[in-house]
């Protein structure tokens, strides 16, 4: 359970220090999800609302990542790549 833990903060960790491109954010922010499903499963495994809990859980994790997707797909065509450097707040 500890070492669930240590995954998400070493996720969070990656997710902090890594601001040069997009994608690396994204799939970090998506491990981190991961790693907390897991954990989620793991600690309420003996209650009763588990399974619906997690289900809501992995609902919100993956209409995240495909919010965060399509994100980078709209800036990668508008500005040529997924660099945070080339992003200009300003269109």
């Amino acid at each position: 359970m500890l070492f669930l833990v240590f995954f998400v903060v070493s996720g969070l960790m990656i997710f902090c220090s890594q601001h040069k491109h997009l994608l690396v954010t994204l799939l970090s922010l998506e491990y981190v999800m991961l790693c907390m499903f897991i954990l989620l499963i793991l600690s309420s495994a003996q209650e009763i609302m588990e399974g619906y809990m997690s289900l809501i859980f992995l609902v919100f994790a993956v209409s995240d990542g495909a919010v965060g997707l399509s994100i980078l797909v709209v800036l990668a065509r508008s500005h040529g790549s997924d660099y945070f450097k080339s992003f200009n707040l300003v269109w």
